[in-house]
């Protein structure tokens, strides 16, 4: 098991990586921001499970950020990889509150849930391919401006070179007439 990380700096939040993601593994994105999740919800206090959804195999779906879960799992998954099993453990005011959520969560209840990231997919209206599509269609707008400019900054040097070439043709002809009027006009003299 790995170490407790305060995930908000005053001990309301602990994240705990039970198991680490592969390597490369997706995160939760702005672009990536529904999540499905298997987890285990249990009261600090008792250890007594009052929500789970490895019972039953299903998965809980969420989209992070708007509200729709306790503060500790926007907070919590939105720092965990696809693959990734934590233990999170979230103070009262992070879950239910003075309120708790009867009949299971009692008022001012410590939880601790084990929670994996099974999957990050895209906000409904988008879809995963038109994310990655338009990723790619900006790396190739990138990529063709990156090419225009160095296009033009070899035509520019092709110009600098050719005006090079033509001063340094000039400048050529014009030695070449100063040699020629000398060498006739001792030839005249004599």
């Amino acid at each position: 098991m790995g170490d407790v990380i305060d995930l908000t700096g005053d001990g309301g939040v602990l994240k705990t990586i039970i198991r680490s993601a592969k390597p490369g593994a997706m995160l939760p994105t702005e672009d990536l921001p529904n999540v499905d999740v298997h987890y285990e919800g249990t009261l600090a206090e008792t250890g007594e499970v009052f929500d789970t959804t490895r019972e039953d195999n299903t998965l809980f779906s969420f989209e992070l950020g708007k509200g729709t879960v306790i503060k500790a799992w926007d907070i919590a998954v939105k720092t965990m990889k696809v693959g990734e099993v934590a233990r999170i453990t979230c103070k009262p005011e992070y879950a239910y509150g003075s309120a708790g959520s009867p009949p299971d969560i009692p008022e001012n209840a410590t939880l601790i849930f084990e929670v994996e990231l099974v999957a990050c997919k895209p906000r409904k209206g988008s879809t995963f391919g038109s994310v990655s599509d338009e990723k790619a269609r900006l790396e190739e707008l990138k990529k063709q401006r990156e090419m225009a400019a160095a296009s033009k900054e070899e035509e520019k040097k092709r110009r600098e070179e050719a005006k090079a070439t033509a001063a340094a043709r000039v400048q050529a002809k014009l030695e070449a007439k100063k040699g020629q009027g000398r060498g006739k006009g001792k030839n005249k003299g004599k």
